[in-house]
């Protein structure tokens, strides 16, 4: 138990709000968009700065109290919040300035995707940054970044060119190129294993208008789908990025649809787009020309928060005939309408080039990832989407290395964690060593510290 006298002190000393049980606006800034994890923190401090961060440190390991890290609080395995402890509250940091003459942008991490992206389209720039605007920058950067713009540009770890940390011991460190590289090598890709990151600075890329959109097929069509998706992906420019699968329509139509977006030259997006909206008889051709915001915010609608979500996820050693086969046993079957699943993303281009060691996120081989994003409303039927999820993933599993893209795992454990961080996870260890010896930062995809390093 922390003294409340303890706590008085510590409110008193931040700049932000604080919310204990009891509260007004204890039970908001306590949920989630992942309705199935309900925790109750035994206070949360909405930071409105550095400063806040720094004494939010320095009082979790002076009470040792149990910290939890909040950007967009969309981490899927219910890492933003916790029992008991402290709920570092990022939410209200979202300065941003935008540099265009130097095509950088300097991001406070309580900013949402959609929030960032209208800053920097602003100046006719963007970056990679995901594909949902309601998702938070910090936790998708920090886990590597996957995005619409990727395959041109790469993760958004590899964009990010410096970042500002709070450690385990209170200091506020400046990590890049030439200051803490060590550091700097780590947050991209380790998630927040070793210090809370309060901004992130990246580098920007010219994008105007794109070609995007989806286009939807009967889930009986799925395999075609899938066979002429594969040799299609194959010969894809670094401009487009496609993923598809298994989803429903808001009309409750269940379809196997094709997502892409291409960044480059508009009349060339159409020419590279044109075998995709020809293949078959689509139920639906929704690509078009559109902003590069209007197509980062297509999915929003489809996740609302306030669902039941549960997840599953690796990257597929190869997407081989016997492969579809499985995935498409499993088209239109979620006992949810608000499932993706099988779903697969197409990694390619530059993120695919980056060497292994080159960043903390090592899996650069792969060209598709397999997700089942499973949702639902009812608590109820928490069990039965559970239990489709685990069937749909073990059936794919035969086809399915052990290496994972973080920011999609639900399941906790030191093996998926070990496989999420592969060749590079000896050296994370050693890094954890030096700035979380004791392990203060640990509600994450977690690196445990060796017995040395916590010893010293």
């Amino acid at each position: 138990m922390i003294p409340e006298s303890a706590i008085q002190k510590f409110r008193e000393a931040l700049r932000g709000q604080t919310f204990c049980p009891g509260e007004p606006g204890y039970d908001a800034a306590r949920t989630v968009p992942n309705a199935m994890i309900d925790r109750r923190p035994a206070i949360i401090a909405r930071c409105a700065s550095a400063a806040d961060v720094i004494a939010c440190v320095r009082f979790a390991r002076e009470h040792d109290v149990l910290i939890a890290v909040r950007g967009g609080g969309h981490s899927i395995a219910g890492r933003s919040v916790c029992d008991g402890g402290l709920v570092v509250d990022l939410s209200a940091m979202k300065g941003m300035r935008v540099e265009p003459g130097r095509r950088t942008a300097r991001a406070e991490t309580g900013l949402k995707l959609g929030e960032f992206d209208r800053e920097t389209q602003a100046f006719g720039l963007a970056t990679t940054q995901g594909v949902v605007p309601t998702v938070g920058i910090a936790g998708l950067t920090l886990g590597g970044g996957w995005g619409n713009l990727h395959a041109k540009y790469g993760l958004a770890i590899d964009n990010v060119i410096g970042a500002d940390v709070v450690t385990a011991d209170g200091r506020l460190l400046t990590a890049n190129a030439s200051e803490n590289q060590d550091l700097y090598w780590g947050v991209r890709g380790g998630s927040g294993n070793f210090g809370i990151v309060t901004s992130l600075e990246y580098r920007l890329h010219e994008v105007g208008p794109v070609v995007g959109g989806a286009v939807f097929y009967p889930p009986a069509k799925a395999k075609e789908v899938l066979h002429f998706w594969r040799e299609f992906a194959a010969g894809s420019p670094d401009e487009l990025v496609t993923q598809g699968g298994s989803l429903t329509l808001p009309d409750g139509t269940r379809v196997f649809g094709i997502a892409g977006c291409y960044c480059g030259a508009l009349s060339d997006g159409e020419a590279a787009l044109k075998p995709l909206r020809t293949f078959g008889t689509p139920i639906a051709d929704l690509f078009g020309r559109m902003s590069y915001v209007q197509l980062q915010g297509m999915f929003e609608p489809f996740f609302p928060p306030g669902r039941q979500v549960y997840t599953k996820s690796n990257f597929l050693r190869g997407l081989s005939d016997e492969a579809i086969d499985v995935l498409v046993q499993y088209v239109g079957k979620s006992p949810s309408p608000y499932t993706f699943a099988p779903f697969i993303e197409h990694w390619h281009g530059a993120a695919t080039r980056v060497p292994v060691s080159e960043t903390a996120f090592p899996h650069r081989q792969y060209s598709w990832n397999f997700l089942a994003w499973s949702m639902w409303e009812s608590p109820s039927d928490s069990e039965k989407n559970k239990q489709w999820t685990r069937e749909c993933w073990e059936a794919v599993r035969p086809f399915l290395v052990a290496g994972s893209y973080s920011n999609y795992v639900t399941d906790e454990g030191d093996a998926i964690t070990r496989e999420a961080y592969g060749l590079n996870y000896d050296r994370l260890v050693a890094l954890k060593n030096k700035y979380d010896p004791t392990n203060l930062f640990r509600l994450n995809h977690n690196i445990k510290p060796s017995q040395a390093g916590a010893s010293a």
